[in-house]
């Protein structure tokens, strides 16, 4: 039998919560398959950990998690610790070293939910955004003079290699390619950022070589949101740098209903390191406790954890449980308008998943699933 190790780390706020939730689901989902095993490991790193040791990891954090398949992340912020440190001590502690330059995030409009857009349904919105994870404007580079003084100067300069540019647009070409469609846009800003985003646009034309099977075209990261919201069909895969991808994200997750459902993949493609999965939502410190957060996206990236580990049928069909679920009214939690906890959507996920016949088939539910680092 196949054993996966993965690394849990929870986190803060709900993060807790939707993990516990995602690991009782994948124990069933592996229990159903019978074919593989997961291995879990807990980590109390963490805003917590950082109160009581002064660092939100151990200094060898990094050499404990390096020999892992996968990591299971949570959510990480907390009110009472500043937002720089609790993201450069632990996620970007976390993503840097291990070179998860690929970040994607897959977003459709899931059986039973709406999205705010009039009269979109899930064959308008159907889309992968890759996210250039490693540098960017979220290099790390810059810094502070003159602190506190009125001549104060703080710098924040974006970091833009050929070889970081390349990898993702090589990355992202190839995602393109395997889905139906074989259509990228290329979200850049390079009208008013004249350098990075320049150069961003002259690798892309030149990587577009390497795949005349896909169809490109190139985006001003304003104009993108416009076509997000107007134009939803006209998209498929979308490559953007570390912040557009970050922002236009978030809005992809809500024009298909609600940040609670959307999954992200940090990915280092070559495996030379174990990549990090995660919902995007963040720890969400107000509902945090009262037991009614949405527990669907941390199930998402469990599907997409499958699929980077190999457990491709197991995937498909813990997507089909999560679809099954969400397609009932009444197992929506109060982001999706409805009072389902996250208990009770877990326990709606594994019943659905017992329910299935024991190393059947799966289906996707309509949308194209995208198989991370292969």
């Amino acid at each position: 039998m196949r054993t996966h190790r993965i690394a849990a780390i929870p986190g803060d706020g709900i993060g807790k919560e939707v993990i516990a939730a995602g690991v009782k689901v994948l124990e069933v989902c592996a229990q159903q398959d019978g074919s593989f095993q997961l291995e879990f490991e807990h980590f109390d790193w963490g805003s917590d950990y950082y109160k009581a040791h002064g660092v939100m990891m151990p200094a060898d954090g990094l050499a404990t998690l390096k020999p892992f398949d996968a990591i299971y992340f949570g959510a990480v912020g907390a009110p009472d610790v500043p937002d720089h440190i609790t993201l450069w001590g632990l996620r970007l502690a976390i993503c840097q070293p291990f070179d998860q330059y690929a970040n994607v995030r897959p977003t459709r409009i899931l059986a039973g939910i709406q999205s705010p857009l009039r009269n979109v349904t899930a064959a308008d919105l159907d889309w992968v955004i890759v996210r250039e994870n490693s540098e960017g404007e979220y290099a790390g580079q810059g810094g502070r003079s003159h602190r506190g003084l009125p001549e104060e100067v703080a710098t924040e300069v974006s970091i833009f290699t050929r070889a970081g540019v390349r990898r993702i647009m090589r990355f992202a070409f190839g995602v393109a390619q395997s889905r139906p469609r074989k259509l990228l846009t290329v979200v850049t800003k390079s009208n008013a950022q004249r350098n990075g985003m320049v150069m961003w646009d002259e690798i892309a034309a030149e990587v577009a070589r390497e795949f005349p099977d896909v169809t490109w075209d190139k985006m001003l990261v304003d104009a993108m949101t416009v076509r997000m919201t107007m134009k939803p069909r006209s998209i498929d895969t979308v490559v953007a740098t570390n912040l557009h991808a970050d922002i236009l994200s978030d809005l992809a997750a809500a024009l298909a209903g609600s940040m609670g459902i959307a999954p992200t993949a940090n990915l280092n493609p070559e495996r030379a390191f174990p990549s990090m999965f995660e919902p995007i939502h963040g720890s969400a410190f107000d509902i945090t406790g009262k037991g009614i957060a949405n527990p669907i996206g941390s199930f998402w990236t469990a599907q997409m954890m499958l699929e980077h580990l190999g457990e491709h049928a197991a995937a498909a069909r813990l997507m089909e449980a999560i679809e099954v679920v969400t397609a009932n009214p009444a197992m929506h939690p109060p982001d999706l308008g409805g009072t389902a906890t996250t208990l009770a959507v877990r326990d709606a996920v594994c019943e659905a998943l017992r329910r299935q016949e024991k190393n059947g088939a799966g289906s996707s539910g309509g949308g194209e699933q995208v198989e991370v680092g292969a």
